[in-house]
């Protein structure tokens, strides 16, 4: 069973898998999927590279949201807690102190 699978995949066959989008059409789900494969490196990236983007803002949006006083050094120091935890956000608090 596994061999199977891995032999449609290396085919590129992925007629038999579930959808990963259960709010997309299984048909436009599948065009999007051929577009991808089709994209070259360049294309693959900067649509990785935009999806962070979006998804950086939304975090930040969603930050402002909830504090809605704080400054935009806290939101960011917030933002980098939430992302890369207290002991970064804490040393980087402290620089930004040491730096005034």
């Amino acid at each position: 069973m596994v061999k199977a699978r891995r032999d449609r995949v290396a085919r590129g066959d992925m007629s038999n898998r579930f959808s990963q989008h259960t709010d997309t059409d299984p048909e436009t789900e599948r065009v999007q999927l051929e577009l991808l494969r089709r994209a070259g490196p360049d294309r693959r990236l900067a649509l990785a590279f935009s999806l962070s983007q979006s998804v950086i803002e939304m975090s930040r949006s969603a930050l402002r949201r909830l504090h809605p006083q704080a400054s935009d050094e806290e939101l960011g120091l917030l933002w980098v807690r939430q992302n890369y935890g207290a002991e970064l956000a804490d040393g980087l608090r402290a620089d930004l102190e040491r730096r005034r």
